[in-house]
């Protein structure tokens, strides 16, 4: 386990708990959530005035976080349009088609540091600003950290080979792995699908929805990628049977201009 994560592929249906725990807490990404969560919190002390609207920012972001994780997931990650430029498609492909095509590879499981970070703060720093001011900003930030270093292990127990003991787990593991191998439209929620209910996105069990065949590939099908070649470019093509290969050989397609002709 001591081999960078840029060097090797860490297969969550084939680690222990243990060794999840080693890798979560040394992944550079968590180590830069906790640092910054720790200074936040520091900051919120110093810039101390008022407990009642540093308590209200921390309220207001614990439930700005799911909402904004929900809309997210389901309207730019799942959204198409990312894909449709040069310009995005390299980031869409990182941060969440390549989870969709490998949902047990650990390396993509994690949000890109450069893309999560801005994004947290960008929404949940002003919220703390207007509601406490400075410390409420800077403790608002750092419940933000909390939150997602909850959030990314949840995602990481959800797909490791383990079964968890408590109610909660079981019950978000399921709804998750439902959201990754049977229908990707419904879900969105990580351990929190309160926003799911709300807007009729939910489901509890696969027999609620029909089987998905864009389940791994988030709509970017063979006729998709003849269009908008830039992700089959960059990944050497898309899993749509749940077999990776490179999906215009599958469907017999001639390949895009500029891919690659190497059997993967």
């Amino acid at each position: 386990m001591a081999v960078s994560f840029l060097n090797r592929k860490h297969n969550l249906d084939r680690m222990s708990l243990r060794d999840l725990v080693y890798s979560f807490f040394t992944y550079y990404a968590v180590v830069a959530y906790i640092l910054i969560g720790i200074t936040c919190i520091v900051l919120s002390v110093k810039w101390f005035e008022n407990p009642v609207r540093m308590a209200a920012a921390v309220v207001v972001a614990t439930v700005a976080y799911p909402f904004g994780w929900y809309l997210i997931h389901r309207y730019i990650l799942h959204g198409r349009f990312l894909y449709k430029s040069a310009a995005t498609a390299v980031t869409w492909k990182r941060i969440h088609f390549d989870h969709h095509q490998d949902p047990h590879d650990l390396r993509v499981l994690f949000g890109a540091l450069h893309t999560t970070l801005p994004t947290i703060a960008l929404v949940l720093t002003p919220i703390g600003y207007l509601i406490g001011g400075r410390s409420g900003a800077a403790a608002a930030l750092g419940w933000g950290m909390v939150t997602t270093c909850f959030y990314e292990f949840c995602h990481c127990i959800q797909h490791l080979n383990y079964a968890p003991q408590f109610k909660f787990l079981k019950d978000i593991k399921r709804l998750h792995m439902s959201h990754h191998f049977h229908n990707e439209t419904g879900n969105f929620g990580i351990t929190n699908y309160f926003w799911d209910r709300v807007f009729g996105t939910l489901y509890e069990k696969a027999a609620d929805k029909p089987k998905s065949p864009t389940v791994f590939n988030l709509g970017y099908t063979a006729e998709e990628a003849q269009k908008y070649p830039w992700v089959d470019k960059l990944s050497g093509g898309t899993r749509g049977d749940g077999h990776p290969r490179r999906f215009w050989q599958a469907e017999g397609l001639s390949a895009p201009e500029g891919a690659s002709t190497e059997q993967t």
